[in-house]
């Protein structure tokens, strides 16, 4: 059985374009291979608090010693670390906010990028330990930060790359929906474009999906 973990963050939530393809892509690749599990982390409706002391020090306290506020607060992020390690396929949807990632996404971020539990330093470099998933990234933006003059401006894309390799997700599909805010035909186009995108992913995902259970064990 396979699992996918879907994480969403658009403020517009079921109306957002990154939140939209996001589970189109999710729910499509679950209904790829019969018994896939899929899980939903909706941070639009229901969003993390952003850390603070009481899981900071709490995460470096023994669990006996722990408050009752930095049991819960470690708890919660034990809960997402776990939904994130049993997945097979992560898909993420990621809304530009001021050129970076929507706050709750962050917040999930800081839950999840654990020392010794999602990754450890080895002498003078760190080693992810999330490793062998396929991870799909969707960002939408009103722009187009793909192409110069805006790609240096980009500050979404490369950063979430970088937090998923950090901890060990270096398979990365990259989908974009971009340029939707230049007039109704060029959004238009922009969702063509993107769904094209999203077809062309699912096809690829379905020919290691669909092979032998053998196959599909050592590809996942």
């Amino acid at each position: 059985m396979s699992n996918v973990l879907l994480v969403t963050s658009s403020p517009r939530g079921s109306e957002g374009l990154s939140t939209r393809f996001a589970t189109q892509l999710a729910t499509q690749l679950a209904e790829q291979v019969p018994g896939t599990t899929l899980t939903l982390r909706d941070l639009a409706a229901a969003p993390l608090d952003h850390i603070g002391e009481a899981y900071v020090v709490g995460r470096a306290t023994p669990p006996d010693t722990r408050t009752a506020a930095q049991a819960e607060a470690v708890q919660l992020a034990e809960r997402l670390v776990a939904e994130l390690a049993a997945a097979d396929a992560v898909v993420i949807g990621s809304a530009m906010i001021n050129f970076g990632p929507p706050s709750p996404l962050k917040a999930w971020f800081d839950h999840v990028i654990w020392p010794r539990v999602t990754f450890r330093y080895a002498g003078n470099s760190v080693e992810g330990l999330l490793k062998g998933k396929k991870v799909y990234l969707v960002t939408a933006s009103g722009g187009d930060f793909s192409e110069e003059p805006l790609a240096a401006w980009d500050y979404q894309s490369g950063y979430l790359k970088h937090l998923l390799g950090f901890i060990g997700l270096t398979d990365i599909e990259h989908l974009r929906v971009e340029g939707t805010a230049h007039g109704p035909e060029a959004a238009q186009a922009a969702v063509a474009s993107a769904d094209k995108a999203l077809q062309s992913l699912l096809q690829r995902a379905a020919r290691p999906l669909t092979a032998t259970p053998d196959s599909v064990e050592a590809t996942q």
